[in-house]
């Protein structure tokens, strides 16, 4: 018994022992960063009748705010966006780390956004271009930023940067 233990780890052993360097893939993690690697931080400037009080693109604002993606984001979209079965859109899921107005798990490794209008819009401290470009990309003021680089990944289209700036600066 013992010795057809032995004779077993000894089998066992030299199975692992094999070299299986030439199956192992070996990528040049030094191309990969590069190609990973964000451009220079760019400056945007917000479209003209980007912001807008209408109900329906600020309620398309709130949408891509609170959600992560339409995989999760449940089966009641607002008018305007459109998921064809199968489809997944990789929302913001702003709310991670920004807690805002009605917010469900509202983070904080971002600023707190609640009552933003009152605070830095109807105060005259920020305006809407500012919002829109920290958005777009945040770098423009913080290159050490943890926020997405939103515009200039393509993660949003200028439209959605929109009407995420109109959710954010409207009345809650």
């Amino acid at each position: 018994m013992k010795k057809t233990v032995m004779i077993s780890l000894l089998v066992s052993a030299s199975l692992f022992a094999a070299d299986y360097s030439s199956v192992i893939e070996k990528p040049n993690a030094s191309k990969i960063i590069k190609e990973d690697l964000l451009g220079k931080a760019t400056v945007y400037t917000m479209p003209k009748d980007c912001i807008t009080t209408d109900k329906d693109a600020i309620a398309r604002g709130a949408y891509i705010f609170h959600n992560l993606n339409s995989a999760q984001a449940g089966s009641t979209t607002p008018k305007g966006i459109v998921i064809k079965k199968g489809e997944t859109k990789q929302y913001g899921n702003c709310v991670a780390c920004h807690n805002i107005e009605k917010a469900q798990g509202g983070g904080n490794v971002g600023p707190d956004l609640t009552g933003y209008k009152a605070m830095f819009m109807d105060s005259g401290v920020r305006d809407n271009q500012f919002v829109f470009q920290k958005i777009a990309d945040p770098r423009i003021d913080n290159e050490n930023t943890n926020m997405t680089v939103n515009l200039t990944t393509k993660l949003f289209t200028p439209k959605e940067i929109c009407e995420i700036t109109s959710y954010v600066i409207s009345t809650k």
